[in-house]
């Protein structure tokens, strides 16, 4: 019965792990498993501990202050230059960015179904987008939450599935998850943890709680669905990787993830490729709802705006986030510069909103006996050097620095 009490907690953490295991973090947990096979999976375990952090402060702080991250970082800094500059990377950095991205998240579920039916998968992008349009338009978040919920499941068992018939090595596993940085991989590991701590998903987090669940008394409910959901989101991601790991040579260079499902035919048989594929849509169309879903709360906090799910303007946001990503399908390419852009605002966001929440969490005024106590600053600040250190990299990376 505990079990169940348990399990019926779960809801906007789960959404954060559908956020996170986009078609981005499929693409780059097979890479990672077809170039240096299982030898990266301590950096996922990393990854999953880092985001239950900071997602448990998020949550914590929409719980007990009634207020989303924007809105936070808006009021909690009044002076008009600090407001204007917080609005700035926030709408840039979430807005732009979850746009950009979600040409990828609708074309890589597309590629999943696409593989399955041999249908086109623009055909199957823009129905996606219909289809996470119309329940985003619906306003009702249990509805929405439930939904997701039900995705997770199926990536779970889609991916475990695959995994168990491509027939991992269970020795090789164990000895993933020590901690060591073969030659090569450092720009790999830097990719794993940047697709799950992902800065959206902070504003996402702080502003889902409030719709599920009703303040400080359910604080409880809430760090169990956080860290209950965000570990299933690890495990779907390690699965993604011993697939690969098993499935391939150390080396092998995979260059279309879609084709990955093709690949594992002639490896484990048909279902390997059903089940792949399958984790592959749901993966795509959870990332596709999510990213404009934690936009728009973003956005409108950060402006002020009315955040409630069926206001003129939260649509808009989301609308406007979701049409550029099916426009971008129709138009049959990568928006390569607006990507290069979001990561850019992204890699100088997310070390940002990380000290900022790691501030909020320490005033006694807006949290009052909620603060943050030694353990939770000392990880969280932990966290964040790791954090800023993705961002510089990123910067680098893509200023062509590295």
């Amino acid at each position: 019965m505990n079990v169940v009490r348990r399990l019926k907690a779960v809801g906007p953490g789960a959404m954060v792990a559908a956020a996170f295991i986009g078609p981005g973090t499929v693409t780059t947990a097979s890479v990672t498993g077809a170039e240096f096979g299982y030898a990266l999976l301590w950096t996922i375990a990393f990854s999953i501990g880092a985001t239950i952090v900071l997602q448990e402060m998020s949550a914590r702080l929409g719980l007990v202050s009634g207020e989303g991250l924007g809105e936070a970082l808006r009021e909690r800094f009044d002076t008009r230059i600090v407001e204007f500059v917080s609005i700035v990377l926030v709408v840039g950095a979430i807005g732009v960015g979850t746009a950009a991205y979600e040409a990828g998240n609708i074309l890589g579920g597309a590629a999943g179904l696409a593989t399955i039916t041999g249908i086109d998968a623009t055909v199957w992008g823009v129905l996606m987008g219909g289809v996470a349009g119309g329940l985003l338009y619906t306003g009702r978040y249990k509805l929405i939450e439930r939904a997701l919920v039900g995705l997770v499941v199926v990536m779970a068992l889609s991916f475990v599935a695959s995994a168990i018939l491509i027939g991992p090595d269970p020795a090789a596993i164990a000895a993933g998850f020590v901690p060591g940085i073969p030659s090569g991989s450092l720009y790999l590991i830097t990719g794993l943890i940047g697709t799950t701590i992902v800065g959206y998903n902070l504003f996402l987090h702080a502003s889902n709680v409030q719709e599920r669940w009703d303040g400080a008394a359910d604080i409880g409910r809430s760090r169990v669905d956080t860290v209950l959901s965000i570990a299933v989101g690890g495990l779907i991601t390690i699965t993604i990787m011993v697939t690969a790991a098993a499935a391939f040579e150390p080396g092998t260079q995979i260059n279309d993830v879609g084709r990955m499902a093709e690949q594992l035919r002639p490896l484990a048989g048909p279902y390997a490729k059903l089940f792949f594929s399958i984790g592959l849509f749901a993966a795509g169309f959870t990332s596709a709802t999510t990213a404009p879903l934690a936009g728009a709360w973003a956005t409108t906090g950060a402006l002020g705006w009315d955040s409630d799910m069926k206001s003129t303007r939260f649509r808009a946001v989301w609308g406007t986030i979701l049409g550029v990503g099916v426009l971008s399908v129709l138009l049959g390419g990568s928006p390569v510069e607006i990507i290069v852009f979001a990561q850019v605002v992204n890699g100088i966001l997310l070390p940002i909103v990380a000290v900022f929440l790691i501030y909020a969490m320490n005033q006694e005024d807006l949290l009052g006996e909620y603060t943050n106590g030694s353990i939770a600053n000392v990880l969280g600040a932990i966290v964040t050097i790791i954090v800023v250190w993705l961002g510089v990299r990123t910067l680098l990376d893509v200023t062509g620095v590295l």
